[in-house]
């Protein structure tokens, strides 16, 4: 986080958070309706805004960092059905580390592995909206009315090369 000390830093501060907010939003319309000439127009204002000198040195550092992120951070303008945000992901630790503290750990690679296998099983059928317990259970009863997660993922991702 960064935090200002004079009048100066916080309008400077102010000012660069307007700016990426401003820019998060017209990331969002883009997604919507791509075009080459508006793809051209935000990697521009991008390297405005990150490669901007202000009167606040550890504003600017932070700005550094995250432009020598740039091809990732604009991925979207590329390919725009991926997420602005990685909340998804991030939710998924979450969960996997409040896990692990209610558990203890575990006691075993075998145990580590297991616990990380369910995890990611249970994860991925929520978000194919598919009962873990049902496909638990079909696996484990080798009925295979349901089909393997992965195929299930290449059906529905919308750049599916499979």
């Amino acid at each position: 986080k960064i935090v200002p000390f004079t009048d100066n830093q916080r309008s400077a501060l102010e000012s660069v958070r307007q700016r990426i907010w401003k820019f998060y939003a017209d990331l969002k319309l883009y997604k919507e309706n791509p075009a080459q000439e508006k793809k051209i127009q935000l990697q521009d204002r991008f390297d405005e805004i990150f490669q901007e000198e202000t009167c606040f040195v550890t504003l600017n550092l932070a700005l550094k960092r995250l432009y020598k992120n740039k091809a990732e951070l604009l991925l979207v303008l590329d390919r725009p059905e991926i997420p602005l945000h990685n909340n998804a992901s991030e939710t998924d630790i979450r969960e996997y580390v409040k896990r692990r503290k209610v558990s203890g750990g575990t006691r075993s690679d075998a145990g580590r592995k297991c616990r990380d296998t369910f995890t990611s099983l249970k994860k991925t059928s929520r978000k194919l909206n598919i009962s873990f317990w049902l496909y638990l259970n079909d696996r484990i009863g080798s009925l295979n009315a349901i089909s393997l997660l992965d195929h299930l993922m290449r059906l529905r991702s919308p750049s599916s090369t499979f």
